[in-house]
């Protein structure tokens, strides 16, 4: 402000010290303007500028509010509101507004201008590239605009508080200028941090505080904690202004909670203990504890008094707990301003009003204002360029025309992020009312990203390497396969719907080939799901004399080496790999399924029930890796009903919800059917009685599995803490106990990845022991259970990358026999990892896991496990 004084003084003393005046034919140039005297009137006859090449006269003579023909006083108001103008905006360092000359009654002026300089190069020193990235970003400095005091003063500011944030509160920060010789009125401008040491909190003091101890009200401070304190071992140390304040909050708030609603840090200081350490001083007062004396209702007229009490949840003579209070009436899911909103009530506003504070009791009086019920006018979806936009709104629970439902709305939002085609963590949705007419518009403001997902993996195994090529496309439209002018890209899209199809070989040992196809509305007008799948295997049996073959003591088992030796070893290697194959020895298999799924409406409509069709067909020959069956031909029919309940918010890092599911896949009683002597069909083990006892197969199969969330800290911040909680149950059981299926059992321990060998085997992870571990040849699972408690905790949230941690406590085991299920003797383990979601790829990732327990006689003891896709 001083510089802007001291500047237009000078402006006005270059009207009043020119050169010395000088006078032709009654008009005077540079006249001396005398401030003492009588301002006198002119008209402006000409205006000129100067000083200012990139701009046109006539945009600076309009800055200035001067024209031709205007009558001013010289000096005068006019002249000075000018010079005020042109320093408002911010453009110019130096400003002059001169008489050139003066004839009669005319005056012509000039207008002297300097530009700020503008930023040539940029700068940054004394900090990290994402440091840099991330300040960037904030000042939004790029070279080519102008600088002034006002912004370099900022841009230190933004700097300063940038690094307090990260602890760094001692943070210096410069913003020097120097001068470009090679560009005129251009600098380079040098962004100087000296960040030194991060500040930690060495001690914190507290005084005045009864209610609570120390101990309690520094366990209540999330983010300012001692440097030494053990029990917040893994929080943080680094003393924050922003984080310090908000847990002062915390403290009233936790006075608030208990009654004291008049509890207030009378004072507080912050008192450098070191360089790099602070003490933290506070002064509580904790006042009386409140009681509620009474609870009134005003102005409620849809609904009676005794409901609202019920909603509310509290009653006379209850502490004063200003936590709960606001709870109950505004943030919980069945909290009373809620159930106006989900009746139309979009304007309701509740208002508690503490009467007649006496002694420690506080009667309260709950001003209500419902207002009109709004109507849905708009439905707006902004940012969907992935899928028909009838695809979108079929998830919706709002439409116009309806009464506005605060429920409805967090559904739809829960249903677009479902779907798997938007981020979940940018999607704004937000209602716009107007009071006027008694409307909302709804907007949904998404972000597409990308969800098809191709795998092309290779891996080492028995018989040489395994290629495996996978595609998933999750926005497929079955109705315009043959429309190829709808196309977007190479295949048809915008319908939603899932069509996959995968190819794993290793050449003549293994084949395995699927496709399915999922639509989840199957004809468009109600959530009823079709869904269609198909595979085919072939796997090819290890000759003997593979085993037998001494193939080391050949020398180099992977070819390497020199000379002649190395060709000596290439062949060896091939003929190792063509004793291997045994064509006697395979299995086939194919089959194919239909599903037909329903959401219900009872109850509630999270639950869905699906029922499924499908045939199987198994054709073995001298297959000695079934301790059941080696040769013959089997079929089975199989009928899978399942009830499931799905109510997460996020399918790629969830933060509450849960999800349940009860399925039922049976088998008809073929033993039934059919006039035999089950028992000494089993008895006898023969090729031929085999053949007979499971050319049908037979069987029931049960399975249970609960997952819930439960968030530690605020679900609706972005690095939410999350307990995840886990349990499985799954039981094959058979219709006569001599034909017991060779197929659909369960393949217990390790990373849970199916791999190639399976056997149609369901394959169940329990970290921290070996695949298989459980249910070794012989010894085949027919029953297991599984526990587990995970804690999840988030370290990128972005469109295209979500990566999160995970720490876990895991149990479960296998049996050979439903009669033997024992869900509760479990084998122990624990561990941590790492998921990645990448959406091209999938959720894949890495877990440690140490096993406890001793399973057949083998310690589990620590292993790494990958994994591969998203487990239920």
């Amino acid at each position: 402000m001083r510089l802007k004084l001291l500047s237009m003084i000078a402006a006005l003393m270059a009207m009043a010290s020119p050169a010395t005046a000088q006078v032709t034919n009654d008009t005077i140039y540079n006249p001396k303007v005398i401030f003492s005297g009588m301002p006198q009137k002119y008209e402006i006859a000409g205006i000129k500028v100067t000083g200012v090449d990139n701009y046109e006269d006539y945009i600076i003579i309009g800055y200035s509010g001067l024209s031709v023909g205007q009558r001013v006083e010289i000096p005068g108001d006019d002249i000075k509101m000018a010079a005020k103008r042109f320093w408002r905006q911010q453009l110019f360092s130096s400003v002059k507004i001169k008489v050139e000359k003066i004839c009669g009654d005319k005056a012509w002026l000039e207008i002297e201008l300097r530009q700020q300089p503008r930023i040539s190069e940029i700068n940054y020193k004394g900090m990290k590239k994402g440091e840099r990235e991330d300040i960037q970003m904030r000042l939004g400095l790029t070279k080519g605009n102008q600088i002034t005091p006002n912004i370099a003063a900022r841009a230190r500011q933004i700097i300063e508080k940038y690094y307090d944030g990260k602890g760094f509160k001692n943070a210096t920060v410069r913003v020097d200028q120097r001068e470009d010789l090679s560009k005129k009125n251009e600098v380079i401008v040098d962004i100087v941090v000296d960040k030194h040491d991060k500040v930690k909190v060495h001690k914190i003091y507290i005084e005045g505080n009864e209610v609570l101890s120390d101990r309690k009200l520094k366990r209540v401070m999330k983010k300012t904690n001692e440097s030494r304190n053990l029990l917040k071992l893994f929080s943080q140390k680094k003393f924050v202004t922003d984080d310090y304040e908000a847990d002062k909050q915390l403290i009233i708030d936790k006075y608030n909670e208990l009654g004291y609603r008049d509890a207030q840090i009378v004072s507080d200081s912050v008192v450098n203990y070191s360089n790099n350490k602070v003490d933290v001083h506070l002064k509580i007062e904790e006042g009386q504890k409140y009681y509620i004396s009474k609870i009134d209702w005003v102005g409620n007229t849809i609904y009676p008094s005794n409901i609202l009490d019920n909603i509310l949840g509290i009653k006379a003579g209850d502490v004063y707990n200003q936590k709960l209070l606001n709870k109950r009436t505004s943030e919980d899911d069945d909290a009373v301003a809620n159930l106006y909103m989900n009746n139309g009530y979009l304007f309701f506003n509740l208002v508690p009003i503490e009467q007649n504070i006496r002694a420690d009791s506080i009667d309260l009086e709950m001003h209500i204002i419902e207002g009109p019920q709004a109507r849905i006018n708009k439905v707006v979806i902004n940012g969907n360029d992935r899928l028909y936009e009838k695809v979108v709104r079929r998830e919706l629970r709002v439409r116009p025309g309806e009464l506005f439902n605060k429920e409805a709305l967090m559904r739809s939002a829960r249903e677009i992020a479902q779907t798997g085609h938007f981020d979940p963590e940018k999607m704004d949705i937000r209602p716009e009312p107007n009071e006027e007419n008694g409307t909302v518009d709804i907007l949904f403001n998404l972000e597409s990203k990308a969800n098809d997902q191709i795998e092309f993996s290779a891996g080492w195994g028995q018989t040489g390497v395994i290629g495996k090529l996978s595609l998933k496309f999750t926005n497929f439209s079955i109705k315009n396969l043959f429309r190829p002018s709808s196309y977007k890209g190479i295949i048809p899209q915008g319908e939603g719907q899932t069509f996959t199809i995968s190819a794993q070989t290793n050449a003549k040992y293994y084949q395995a080939y699927s496709v399915s196809f999922l639509d989840p509305w199957f004809g468009g007008k109600r959530p009823n799901s079709l869904s269609v799948s198909a595979f085919y295997s072939r796997q090819t049996g290890i000759n003997s004399s593979y085993y037998n073959n001494n193939y080391l003591n050949s020398g180099y088992y992977y070819g390497y080496g020199y000379g002649n030796n190395y060709y000596n070893n290439y062949n060896n290697y091939n003929n190792y790999y063509e004793n291997a194959y045994d064509p006697n020895k395979f299995l086939q298999m194919a089959g194919i399924t239909v599903g037909f799924g329903k959401r219900l409406s009872w109850p509630d409509d999270y639950f869905t029930f699906t029922a499924e069709l499908g045939y199987q067909w198994y054709y073995l020959k001298n297959w000695d890796y079934l301790y059941y069956m080696n040769n013959g031909v089997s079929n089975s029919i199989t009928l899978g009903l399942t009830l499931a309940r799905n109510s997460i918010d996020n399918p790629l890092y969830t933060r509450r919800g849960s999800s349940f599911s009860l399925s039922l896949q049976m088998t008809p009683p073929a033993s039934l059917f059919g006039n035999k002597d089950w028992a000494a069909l089993a008895a006898s083990g023969t090729t031929d009685a085999k053949k007979q006892l499971y050319r049908w197969i037979e069987y029931w199969k049960l399975k249970f599995r609960a997952k819930t969330f439960t968030p530690l800290t605020s679900p609706d911040d972005k690095w939410t803490l999350v307990l995840m909680t886990r349990a499985d149950i799954g039981l094959l059981g058979s219709y006569n106990k001599s034909l017991k299926s060779p197929f659909e059992t369960f393949y217990v321990g390790g990373d849970g990845m199916s791999g190639s060998y399976t056997y149609a085997t369901e394959t169940i992870a329990l970290r921290g022991y070996d695949n298989g571990a459980f249910t070794p040849y012989g010894k085949e699972g027919y029953a297991y259970t599984r526990f587990c408690f995970e804690l999840h905790f988030p370290f990128m949230l972005q469109t295209s990358t979500t990566i999160y941690g995970l720490a876990f406590l895991e149990g479960g085991n296998a049996w050979t026999s439903v009669k033997e299920f024992a869900p509760f003797n479990i084998k122990r383990s624990a561990g941590a990892g790492v998921r990645i979601f990448l959406p091209m790829i999938g959720m894949m990732g890495i877990d440690w896991a140490y096993g406890f327990d001793k399973v057949y006689g083998t310690k589990g003891g620590s292993h790494f496990h990958f994994v591969l896709g998203q487990e239920f």
